[in-house]
């Protein structure tokens, strides 16, 4: 798989975030909209433990790339 086009999933048993990093502009908003969970220089940069699937779903579904997406 190119490096540069990974796709990558996280969960927490609930639910899953799917990053898709061809589609990334890295605008930061998810950072900025939920740092305990969008943390860009760790990784994992997605800790899934750090808020409730319905912080992260409302923050996923900000994304103005459509970079991030939620699997149920």
């Amino acid at each position: 798989m190119d490096p540069k086009n990974l796709k990558k999933e996280y969960s927490n048993g609930e639910i899953t975030v799917v990053w898709q990093s061809g589609v990334c502009t890295h605008s930061g908003k998810c950072a900025r909209g939920l740092s305990s969970v969008f943390q860009p220089r760790e990784k994992p940069w997605i800790k899934m433990d750090g808020a409730s699937s319905e912080e992260i779903i409302a923050t996923v579904n900000n994304c103005p790339s459509g970079a991030l997406s939620i699997k149920k």
